[in-house]
């Protein structure tokens, strides 16, 4: 039976990397006369471009286009990657850590109850518009987000609903021109790490005026970086801020380009028209290792890729017994040889770097003959048809999706399951409209090292939705109580053992079959100084430098 799979999966990987090396002749033609063509029409690469206008411009090559540029509305990595470059939170996370440092806020304290949090913020910040920045921007940022009703982060972190569009945040108060109040219902322990993340990044209230609806499009911040231009699925241009207030850009120029195929950016990056680049190919490692002109810097390991079951749909999927048994029926250790290294075998929502995870939780394993006695038990002895949605593009989290999902399909074969996959671009994938799925492969790099971002966003009761939260649509009031008292919990240790009892209920409820973590590769020029890929999954880059 292993064996079969294994040469599934083989012949799987081979077809692909014939095709993938089809397609590295094309795009690699295609890339060198595009490249030529785009110099000559003046959006030159990284080599000729800073030798022509003599700024130090940075090229960061991507696999898909930002969704929109206004950071309190997305919650996809590529949009996110921009907006940390623009706007600024009230605090940041240091460089190579979740632990929080001062940003638009210098100082701050909170209450001994934990219901009021004080900032003292800078006086010396303008945004990019030329206004200055006060504690009135940051209330104002604060009241739109919670008369909105489309800001993704602020639901899932603050659990506002469409009654209580706040949340737990009662109120924000500018009690003086640079000091600014936090009024809590209850005590957050993860509130200050929250505000770090970049969704929560300050806009210019006379741009948003300004430009109405438009605004994600025409993003103003105070970030190190100014919006310039965006041509959407090509480019996205930004300039240093000459007058930003912290750690100046060493370099004068951003320039995110979209570059669909893995493969076709890595030749790009091997050309030298880009600089830096994400979503590396698992078999291009060891050629970047070995070229002296390139470098590949890992980012730290704080994700999980996941397949989640849709168990408010009527059949299958809402059966405990149906979800162990697709748990025993697929070999994860074999999943993993598509992962070429850079994966390990998931058990839990959470990553084992973050505090707080379950080691203790045993795996399901890989059992054939126990998942046909628990699909029998269940009334499927003769198995079922499923869905399986994937996305076309690979992830930090998942490297090569379609042959995972065929992968799958193969081994549920074994226990009389058919599955039907389904490829969707990545918009509609986490668009939230299409509830049709039986099963959905997605994943999350956390934003803020707080086990509550992982437990609370993705599995708990207030966050059941299609798109990019609960998307199992799990619903367990036990699991939701103890994910509540962690939140209202200060004391960590007390904490941890709420999350540990959450996660012996969502193993045996089995909403998931989680995949795996991985420490996503990044390949960047030798040129390429300073750069610190974040745990959270993106970073400002302002402190790297460009050597040329």
């Amino acid at each position: 039976m292993k064996k079969r799979h294994y040469m599934v999966l083989f012949t799987l990987f081979f077809a692909v990397v014939l095709f993938m090396a089809a397609c590295t002749d094309d795009a690699g033609t295609g890339s060198t006369g595009d490249s030529q063509s785009e110099n000559a029409s003046g959006d030159q690469g990284s080599d000729e471009a800073e030798a022509q206008n003599g700024k130090k411009t940075l090229v960061f090559g991507r696999g898909n286009d930002s969704l929109q540029l206004d950071p309190s509305k997305v919650t996809d990595g590529e949009s996110i990657y921009v907006t940390n470059q623009i706007f600024d939170p009230l605090v940041r996370y240091k460089t190579d850590s979740t632990e929080v440092k001062p940003a638009l806020a210098t100082e701050w304290n909170v209450s001994d109850d934990g219901l009021v949090w004080t900032f003292t913020l800078r006086d010396d910040v303008t945004f990019h518009d030329g206004t200055d920045f006060t504690a009135e921007d940051v209330v104002y940022n604060f009241e739109r987000w919670t008369s909105s009703g489309d800001f993704s982060y602020y639901a899932y972190m603050f659990g506002s609903t469409d009654e209580d569009m706040g949340g737990i945040i009662e109120n924000v108060k500018a009690t003086g021109d640079y000091e600014v109040k936090f009024t809590l219902s209850e005590p957050n322990a993860p509130f200050l790490q929250t505000l770090a993340m970049p969704p929560f990044g300050i806009a210019s209230p006379e741009a948003i005026e300004k430009h109405g609806e438009d605004f994600f499009k025409n993003p103003v911040g105070t970030g190190p970086f100014v919006f310039e231009e965006w041509i959407p699925d090509d480019k996205i241009t930004l300039s240093k801020n000459e007058d930003y207030f912290g750690d100046m850009a060493n370099i004068d120029e951003v320039i995110f380009r979209t570059i669909p195929d893995n493969g076709a950016r890595f030749l790009e990056l091997q050309a030298g028209s880009i600089d830096l680049m994400k979503g590396l190919n698992p078999q291009d490692i060891q050629t970047a290792e070995n070229d002296e002109n390139l470098q590949v810097i890992r980012r730290p390991s704080m994700n999980v890729s996941y397949m989640a079951f849709n168990t408010s749909k009527k059949g299958p999927m809402s059966k405990k017994l149906v979800r162990q048994a697709i748990n025993l029926a697929i070999d994860k250790e074999e999943l993993m040889s598509l992962y070429d290294g850079i994966g390990k075998p998931a058990k839990n929502p959470l990553p084992p770097s973050l505090w707080g995870y379950n080691d203790n939780i045993e795996d399901y394993g890989y059992d054939v003959e126990e998942a046909k006695k628990l699909l029998a038990e269940a009334g499927y002895a003769d198995g079922f048809n499923i869905n399986l949605h994937t996305f076309a593009n690979p992830r930090p989290y998942m490297p090569q999706p379609k042959i995972t999902a065929q992968a799958i399909q193969e081994m549920l074969k074994d226990v009389n399951i058919n599955v039907e996959v389904v490829v969707n671009d990545w918009d509609t994938h986490t668009s939230g409209e299409d509830t049709s799925y039986d099963m959905k492969f997605l994943g999350w790099t956390g934003d803020n090292g707080d086990p509550d971002n992982f437990l609370y966003v993705l599995l708990d009761k207030d966050n059941a939705n299609a798109s990019a939260g609960n998307v199992a649509m799990y619903k367990s009031d036990e699991v939701h109580d103890l994910l509540k008292a962690a939140q209202t919990e200060m004391d960590q240790e007390e904490r941890i053992e709420y999350y540990m009892e959450a996660q012996k209920i969502i193993h045996e409820d089995a909403p998931w079959f989680p995949i795996a973590h991985t420490t996503p590769p990044i390949a960047a020029s030798k040129n390429v100084k300073n750069y610190v890929p974040h745990p959270t999954g993106t970073e400002p880059f302002n402190l790297l430098d460009l050597e040329k």
